[in-house]
């Protein structure tokens, strides 16, 4: 049984930083961030494939943290993190990490991830 465990959240002003890690205890193809925020539906953040073929360490982003966020992981370690950087009052959601058992080959809808963690809420105020 895959289990996700979330860690780093907190509270920040505008502009600040946050890292984000994920605990994974089995190995996966793809792993990703998604997050929800108040009053808002459930959007992927972004992706990165795992292994060592050809789309090994390929990631994904939203346009909205382009530029500002970036995925990353430790395969031996099996540890996933989002480095946030210049953080918005619109960062503001419950951040979420998720695996699949497939590639993937841009962000996906949420349906296509098997597993999922509880969350860890980021709070950015201006």
């Amino acid at each position: 049984l895959m289990e996700l465990v979330e860690s780093g959240g907190g509270s920040v002003q505008a502009g600040g930083s946050l890292r984000l890690s994920c605990e994974a205890s089995e190995y996966s193809y793809c792993m990703a961030w998604f997050r929800q925020g108040p009053g808002k539906e459930r959007e992927a953040v972004a992706t990165i494939n795992i292994g060592r073929g050809n789309r090994g360490g390929i990631t994904y982003y939203d346009d909205s943290v382009k530029g500002r966020f970036t995925i990353s992981q430790d395969n031996a370690k099996r540890m996933m993190y989002l480095q946030m950087n210049g953080l918005k009052p619109d960062d503001s959601a419950m951040y979420y990490c998720a695996s699949r058992r497939t590639y993937c080959s841009g962000l996906h809808d949420g349906d296509s991830y098997n597993f999922w963690g509880q969350g860890t809420q980021v709070t950015v105020s201006s």
